[in-house]
This record gives structure tokens, C-alpha cells and sequence, in this order.
């Protein structure tokens, strides 16, 4: 009978299984943080990549958690990066050379940052309630099992989200 020290998180049948039963939902989870698809792809995969580097050191029972934690980390680093990079924008007056009327993009872009700014603002269980159920097209009782909570909570948190959101954009 042979011990074995490495962890059956390193077995690539393993690992392959977790991320494919994994990577779906950690990335609608980054998506929702970040509210781009792309950073949330590459973080997810990054995520997966560390859990690779240190697979000896993390049991499959801890997996989850550990890419969960690790790509938390590295979008509350991305955020606070897409700060510095909004600040300099904010600054910056470039030029757009389309065909529309400069008053109407000027109006739209100023809709668009409203409802990101509003949707930013929005505390995490109202944002990601509302994400899940807009983006994602989930019905209630799926977000309920999803996060754990009752349908009624669900229910509460997209309205006060909707409410806020109204409230912030004026309409």
C-alpha cells in the first residue's frame, strides 16, 4: 500500500472534470464584479492556472474555494487598476471622428456611464441578483439555489436594485 503526497487535484482527469464543471459559473461570477466579459474570461483562466501551479498544496474538496478566492483577489486588483485608468480618462479629451451627431453621442455616452456608475453602486447581493436574472436570463428560483437564499429574497433584492437604479438615472 503506497501513500500518496500529491493531492488528486493534480490528476489531469481530475482537474479537467473540476474545471469543466467549474468555469462557466466562476466566470458569470467575475462577470458580474466586473461587468466585462473579457477580464472575466481571463481571470477565470488565471484562476485555474494557480490552482494548477499549487494543486499539490490544495485538496479537491478546497479547489472551489481556492479559485473563487483567487480570482476575488484579482478582480478587487483590477478595480482598483480600472480606477487609475477612469481618472486619467476622465482627464483625457479625445476626439471622436464618427458621422453621428456630436449631441447625441455625447448624450448616449452620458447615459451609458450613468447606468454602469448606477449599476456600480448597487450593493453585491442586489448586483448579482439582477445581473443573474438580466444577463443571464435565470428565473428566481434558480438565482435562489444558486446563492442559497429564498425566492422571496431574490425577489426583494432585484426589486431594491430596480428601485435604486431608477432612482439614480432619473427615469
Amino acid at each position: 500500500m503506497s501513500v500518496k503526497n500529491e493531492s488528486n487535484t493534480c490528476d489531469e482527469i481530475i482537474f479537467s472534470s473540476f474545471f469543466k464543471s467549474q468555469i462557466k459559473a466562476l466566470r458569470n461570477f467575475l462577470f458580474y464584479k466586473f461587468g466585462n466579459i473579457d477580464q472575466a474570461e481571463d481571470l477565470a483562466q488565471e484562476a485555474f492556472v494557480k490552482l494548477w501551479q499549487n494543486c499539490s498544496s490544495v485538496p479537491l474538496e478546497k479547489a472551489k474555494s481556492y479559485i473563487y478566492t483567487i480570482a476575488n483577489n484579482s478582480s478587487l486588483n483590477e478595480i482598483a487598476h480600472k480606477k487609475v485608468v477612469l481618472r486619467y480618462e476622465k482627464n483625457f479629451s479625445g476626439l471622436d471622428k464618427t458621422n453621428e451627431n456630436p449631441e447625441y453621442i455625447l448624450e448616449e455616452k452620458q447615459f451609458q456611464d450613468k447606468l454602469l456608475k448606477a449599476i456600480e453602486n448597487l450593493n453585491e447581493k442586489q448586483r448579482v441578483a439582477f445581473l443573474m436574472h438580466r444577463i443571464d436570463k435565470k428565473k428566481y428560483s434558480e438565482i435562489a439555489l444558486e446563492l442559497n437564499i429564498s425566492v422571496k429574497a431574490v425577489e426583494k433584492r432585484i426589486h431594491l436594485a430596480l428601485l435604486s437604479l431608477r432612482k439614480e438615472i432619473d427615469l
